[in-house]
């Protein structure tokens, strides 16, 4: 059910990453599922399309053999210095009647000078994330990304158990993100809308593991951003408790820390901006089971 509340937390939040494990879908096909994506009645949950750059001229051929609806925004994979990759973009971005375009980039520097390259060289017009790792470095990352003005971007899980961060280390990044006013994204992991043990990949007999929900990331963030300490950012990270979640026209609140309108926008706009999520179908239809109670 779509209130003013849920509207506020989800609009375009969704950055749809079908090509990337563990879905692994082909172009062809990850471009039809962002097709009918844009074309189901929750539209308004989408974000960009998420493609490595150096396959743009894959997805300029799939984009081709669909119907047009409507211009479609790309985030690019960046790899590290890579100017082959910033040239791709930019040829992508040039091409006439291309009805696709990016406008945002993706990177993981392995170095601080790496995120002064992508400054330097990334086009202008487009929305710059830098992928931090959480973790004792965090504040000096953060920092580096922000004075070239730039958004990071943070893995909250991945394939294995161990590529989860801890809950201490996503809260100092969140906290850390806020506090040096860091827009950023998330992504890995968040397929489910509550933290819960579930399946890593889509194997038959796959290991199962506790896993973030969306919902407990873009709240974390709304309480840090609303001036709550890092405890209550842990604490929300860790939160399975779906009947102390509370969607009404006004708010959002979960387990006794609501949420008005004004700080919902803010915190998307701001802080949160999007994650990303190799299924499109999984996080809209948890959110339509909770948001119907």
């Amino acid at each position: 059910m779509q209130r003013e509340s849920t509207t506020a937390l989800l609009a375009a939040v969704i950055d749809y990453a079908g090509l990337f494990p563990p879905a692994g879908l082909s172009m062809s096909a990850a471009a039809a599922e962002y097709q009918a994506a844009l074309t189901s009645a929750h539209a308004w949950m989408l974000g960009r399309f998420v493609v490595p750059a150096a396959r743009l001229g894959e997805l300029a051929e799939a984009r081709r053999a669909l119907p047009l609806h409507t211009q479609w925004p790309v985030s690019a994979i960046v790899r590290e210095r890579s100017s082959d990759d910033l040239s791709s973009l930019a040829a992508f971005n040039a091409a006439p009647r291309q009805h696709a375009r990016v406008d945002m980039i993706e990177s993981k520097p392995q170095t601080l000078e790496g995120v002064d390259w992508l400054a330097a060289h990334a086009g202008a017009g487009l929305d710059v994330y830098v992928e931090v790792a959480p973790g004792p470095d965090v504040e000096q990352w953060l920092e580096r990304v922000a004075a070239h003005g730039l958004r990071a971007k943070v893995r909250t899980g991945g394939l294995t158990a161990e590529a989860f961060p801890t809950p201490t280390a996503l809260a100092a990044f969140i906290v850390a993100a806020v506090g040096h006013r860091v827009p950023f994204k998330a992504t890995a992991g968040l397929h489910h809308a509550v933290r819960g043990a579930y399946r890593l990949t889509y194997d038959d007999g796959a290991e199962h593991a506790p896993m973030y929900g969306y919902l407990n990331v873009l709240l974390a963030t709304a309480a840090v951003h609303a001036g709550r300490p890092a405890s209550v950012a842990e604490a929300m990270l860790q939160q399975t408790d779906t009947s102390a979640l509370a969607f009404t026209d006004e708010t959002v609140s979960w387990g006794g820390e609501p949420f008005p309108l004004s700080r919902l926008r803010d915190t998307r706009q701001h802080h949160l901006v999007s994650f990303g999520s190799c299924s499109f179908r999984e996080p809209v239809d948890e959110f339509d089971v909770l948001a119907s109670r």
